[in-house]
């Protein structure tokens, strides 16, 4: 697992963004099916390297407002601030509140620069 990639590659995150191990190519079907999330624009991650960039004893997932578990669905798919408040309707003053407060319920230092990468992998491990 490459770390720096991962982490390069999802903090800006673009529609379409995957990330998979060798030994999960292989595996045709799955990678084809993670190609056709990718493709629709989603977000695919592997859970191995889910697993190595997530730090250990952050369960803050249980204590986000519905609205916020909404905001982090659609940062895991790749969507901008901007378009999650196109998305829901809401302002871009409210989408940043709403993704201030998954970093603190998260508690994620505010001093790391790929917050939005471990709150996105948090969550797609959390559902896998």
């Amino acid at each position: 697992v490459a770390s720096a990639y991962a982490v390069e590659l999802f903090d800006s995150p673009e529609a379409g963004t995957g990330y998979l191990l060798k030994d999960r190519v292989s595996e045709v079907r799955d990678f084809l099916a993670s190609l056709d999330v990718v493709a629709q624009g989603g977000t695919v991650i592997d859970p191995t390297v889910a697993q190595a960039l997530m730090s250990s004893g952050r369960s803050g997932l249980g204590e986000l407002t519905p609205r916020e578990r909404e905001v982090l669905e659609l940062m895991s798919r790749g969507k901008s601030n901007k378009d999650i408040a196109a998305e829901l309707v809401l302002s871009a003053a409210a989408v940043a509140k709403h993704v201030s407060n998954i970093f603190t319920k998260l508690r994620l230092d505010p001093s790391e620069d790929n917050r939005r990468v471990k709150a996105i992998l948090e969550y797609l491990s959390a559902h896998r």
